[in-house]
């Protein structure tokens, strides 16, 4: 089983713009944050860029985007305090633990996959108690590919010795997660926490893709539907 970690796992986005708006006290510009972001870490994965530089060059950007002619003093004191601030208010979503618990407990091997900085997610899964959970961690700037590549999911699967069709991975992104999942030959699931398909795009969601609102799902959609990863049925 495979789970990414910012927003299946961990409430990142309320995190992070809890963070971004203490540093710059105004709470609209996470939007641009992520799109900034999202430029920068394809630099990162294509082998452009380092994630410590990654970081710094984002951040200037995105001030720059504010209007703010910033400094390389001023851009690391800003990015060490955004590092700060976010550090505090990491929080795992309520139903993670117990997700977790009942996936260990029937003997499922577990990896974590992220497209986000190896050392900042290994440092939020110790801080969180999460790290004891995983078998494997893997991240895209490592691996050389990124979420949706196959060659993400097929290399977490050689990781945990298993074939593509016995593994599913869950994560909050439609494409990135569960339809780069699917396209890779394992069970995509999407994780729906905020009803954004709704009941009215039932019939527009790609072929193939489950479809959760909470973590709480994911046992018994195991049980039901994915037989082969070799879950067992409770008894």
């Amino acid at each position: 089983m495979c789970l990414d970690i910012d927003d299946t796992l961990v409430d990142f986005s309320a995190a992070g713009q809890r963070a971004l708006a203490a540093l710059i006290g105004r709470a609209d510009m996470w939007p641009l944050w992520e799109r900034v972001t999202d430029r920068h870490v394809a630099l990162v994965v294509a082998g452009e860029l380092d994630y410590a530089s990654m970081h710094l060059r984002r951040t200037q950007c995105f001030l720059g985007e504010l209007g703010v002619a910033a400094d390389a003093e001023y851009v690391a004191g800003f990015e060490k305090r955004r590092k700060e601030q976010l550090r505090l208010s990491w929080r795992l979503f309520e139903d993670v633990l117990p997700c977790l618990d009942w996936l260990r407990a029937a003997g499922v091997l577990l990896a974590a996959v992220t497209n986000a900085s190896g050392n900042h997610q290994r440092a939020k899964l110790a801080d969180l108690g999460l790290a004891r959970f995983f078998d494997h961690v893997a991240i895209a700037g490592e691996v050389g590919v990124a979420k949706p590549d196959p060659v993400m999911f097929h290399s977490v699967c050689a990781a945990l010795g298993c074939d593509p069709a016995e593994a599913a991975h869950v994560g909050d992104k439609l494409q990135t997660d569960a339809v780069g999942a699917r396209d890779a030959g394992l069970e995509g699931v999407w994780l729906d926490r905020y009803d954004v398909a709704g009941d009215e795009a039932a019939d527009e969601l790609p072929d193939g893709v489950h479809v959760i609102a909470g973590l709480d799902e994911l046992p018994q959609l195991l049980v039901s539907e994915f037989a082969r990863i070799g879950v067992p049925a409770p008894r």
